[in-house]
């Protein structure tokens, strides 16, 4: 509702109309796409009073829709009072102009809505620092003349301006803001990267829940770390990265993380802002990729999701495919095995709990790290060694020797072991045989 120039919010939030370049307007009962988009506006707090669509092959260069089509929009933000035109793709600064000046209402395209989503959603230092960053990256292709004063004159007696328009002061400003922001996060990574050669050096394996947004993750985080993140039914519920220590059969300790869910299109501002988080993903044994058994269109985002972790780097990272709510569909939990062109599988439901259980067991297997029963005698210069793999939980069976030392029946990672025993106690610690269970 506009009151004279100004726009005044309703408890309901803005009154939005979506504009979708092809396809069929959804909510509903239209292409997933768009129904995503409906969700994503819905997200932000927009009420959403009409949608509009319109089939080109290609977008209009100067309206995106075209000069018929954004008439037929002027007149549906004049009948339904809305205060604001989001457009399902990326607008370029003229088109994003051009569309304001006719139908005389704000218009935001997909990459500014779901920058405004995080916006809302971010808690943590680093998550609001990331998204402040990748906010004024977008918003200084969008500075517009709106100081005429300080113009920069032709010249002649009296008519000389100050040199510098405020455009410029304001980018230069933005610049610099950003620059700081980016030196804030080279200092987060520098942490995370601190904490990760830590957990290597302990021998601490880390798997990353992944996945597009609103297929389960965190409900499937609290569920293995008995954690309380917050849950919601509705896109980006959670954006800040979440890391938990679980002890695992055959593996001992471990960290889970949560990263931040991906949706198509997922703008580049924001997987280049989010690096420092996603590097978890990045940098983990296992991905764990989940994935919403009951979604129609989960093929589609399994592409998605692949496509950003090739992006990031994890093209390579061993997966773990999970098709979760199972129970929404009654099907039946289990594992399914993996092929050269598919990854394991496991069914299981978050919520219920049906079927975890075989993700456990399967996490290690995935990676490798399912371990046999090794045994080792230590002298008893070995200690430090010894209280190593204690405080790893890694330590099945211990006996004294007569003659000093311990014999010791440790499951661990037969690597992370070797590089302990080459750190602590190499001429202290010898393997005896191992047993495969």
């Amino acid at each position: 509702m506009r009151k004279g120039s100004e726009t005044v919010l309703r408890p309901g939030g803005e009154r939005a109309i979506l504009v979708h370049r092809a396809g069929t307007c959804c909510a509903g009962g239209g292409s997933p796409i768009k129904n995503e988009f409906f969700a994503l506006a819905q997200a932000a707090g927009a009420q959403v009073v009409g949608q509009v669509y319109n089939r080109r092959l290609r977008p209009d260069p100067r309206l995106f829709i075209g000069s018929g089509k954004a008439a037929e929009l002027a007149v549906q933000v004049t009948a339904l009072e809305a205060d604001l035109v989001l457009v399902d793709e990326s607008l370029s600064p003229a088109q994003e102009r051009n569309i304001e000046r006719v139908v005389h209402a704000r218009v935001l395209d997909r990459t500014g809505l779901i920058l405004d989503i995080f916006a809302r959603r971010a808690r943590s230092f680093e998550g609001r620092i990331a998204v402040e960053r990748a906010q004024l990256k977008h918003l200084s292709t969008r500075l517009v003349r709106g100081w005429t004063h300080l113009e920069r004159q032709k010249g002649g007696i009296g008519l000389r301006g100050p040199g510098e328009t405020q455009l410029e002061v304001d980018r230069r400003l933005i610049g610099r803001r950003i620059r700081q922001l980016e030196g804030r996060l080279e200092t987060v990574a520098r942490r995370r990267a601190g904490g990760r050669m830590l957990r290597r050096r302990n021998g601490i394996p880390v798997f990353a829940l992944v996945g597009y947004t609103n297929a389960g993750k965190t409900t499937l985080f609290n569920r293995l770390t008995r954690a309380n993140a917050y849950v919601a039914d509705q896109l980006f519920a959670t954006l800040d990265p979440l890391l938990r220590r679980i002890n695992m059969p055959g593996i001992g300790k471990a960290i889970l993380a949560d990263t931040v869910g991906f949706v198509s299109e997922l703008p580049h501002e924001l997987i280049d802002a989010f690096k420092a988080t996603l590097s978890e993903a990045r940098e983990a044994d296992l991905l764990i990729h989940v994935i919403d058994a009951a979604d129609p269109e989960s093929a589609e985002h399994v592409g998605v999701v692949n496509r950003v972790l090739a992006e990031i780097g994890c093209a390579h990272t061993p997966q773990l495919e999970v098709y979760n709510k199972i129970d929404q569909m009654n099907g039946i939990p289990g594992w399914r095995p993996g092929s050269r062109e598919h990854p394991p599988r496991v069914y299981l439901s978050a919520m219920s709990g049906m079927g975890v259980a075989t993700l456990i067991r399967s996490m290690g297997e995935a990676c490798g790290l399912s371990s046999p029963a090794i045994r080792l005698e230590l002298d008893s210069a070995a200690g430090r060694f010894r209280a190593r793999l204690f405080a790893l939980d890694a330590v099945v069976d211990e006996t004294p020797r007569p003659e000093g030392g311990w014999m010791l029946q440790v499951r661990m990672p037969e690597a992370v072991l070797e590089s302990l025993r080459r750190h602590f106690a190499p001429e202290c610690a010898r393997r005896i045989d191992v047993d495969v269970y």
